[in-house]
């Protein structure tokens, strides 16, 4: 837990001093701790898929950090309110409003044990906000402890009011659809959506493609593809090779009793 805390705590911080589409995406790196972890500690077997699992994780995180644009200059969390307060940005915010609202009152009920994409779409577009908000509460913060008090404007209070609704949305129905669906497809899908989204929002608020050519742009999107694929391979062939003998002398049995 504490480790957790301490890496949700860099995760926030990373946020004030890199661009979203740079730090969102290298979420997947956890996976690959995690990966290798368990096989030392836990006596998991990371097998052939697994570790081109982990390579394609790795080749896409840094083909992503080597072309990834360079972070705005933000002097005053007022800039980010500006931002925030563009008609392209009012219209995304809304519209993702509209859908979870739309999502929670009539799909929910309806289709929430059947359809996982219903949870997912809920917590992937809240979580498209929150990173939104969580970095302009990140900066408020590097600004403040560089002698910048921001906490005295409304708007720092606003963002960060913003950011602990988000949240608890996002985790409501997150562990939603990890109690009702298979653990090994919410993540990566979860995962890819929540990316998508966030790539998305931070390019319409912040602008960051704007001072980069079409190459830079297609070798970040490529990144990203080599990031999801090995997401999906590691997930999808976590449990490939750990069925236990017990469980294979059960299955033979069967087997011959149904012959029999």
């Amino acid at each position: 837990m504490i480790t957790m805390i301490v890496g949700e705590i860099a995760n926030f911080a990373a946020y004030a001093f890199a661009p979203a589409i740079l730090v969102t995406p290298l979420g997947a790196l956890s996976i690959i701790v995690s990966a290798v972890l368990a096989h030392f500690i836990l006596g998991e077997k990371l097998h052939i898929f697994g570790i081109l699992g982990c390579v394609l994780c790795v080749v896409g995180s840094t083909t992503i950090v080597l072309h990834a644009p360079k972070e705005r200059n933000i002097e005053s969390v007022k800039e980010v309110w500006h931002l925030a307060t563009e008609p392209g940005f009012l219209i995304y915010s809304c519209v993702a409003a509209v859908l979870v609202l739309v999502l929670i009152i009539r799909f929910v009920p309806r289709y929430g044990q059947k359809h996982m994409v219903i949870y997912i779409g809920i917590c992937s577009l809240m979580g498209s906000l929150t990173v939104m908000s969580v970095k302009a509460v990140g900066i408020a913060l590097k600004l403040s402890f560089s002698g910048m008090n921001q906490f005295i404007y409304v708007q720092t209070w606003f963002f960060s009011a913003v950011v602990i609704i988000c949240c608890l949305v996002q985790l409501n129905y997150l562990n939603k659809a990890l109690d009702t669906f298979n653990t090994a497809v919410v993540s990566p899908v979860y995962f890819v959506m929540f990316t998508i989204l966030t790539i998305f929002a931070s390019m319409i608020m912040f602008k960051e493609w704007d001072s980069q050519n079409a190459t830079q742009i297609v070798t970040e999107l490529c990144g990203f593809v080599t990031i999801l694929s090995g997401t999906f391979l590691l997930h999808k062939t976590k449990d490939m090779g750990n069925d236990s003998p017990n469980t294979e002398t059960a299955v033979l049995t069967e087997s011959e009793l149904q012959n029999q």
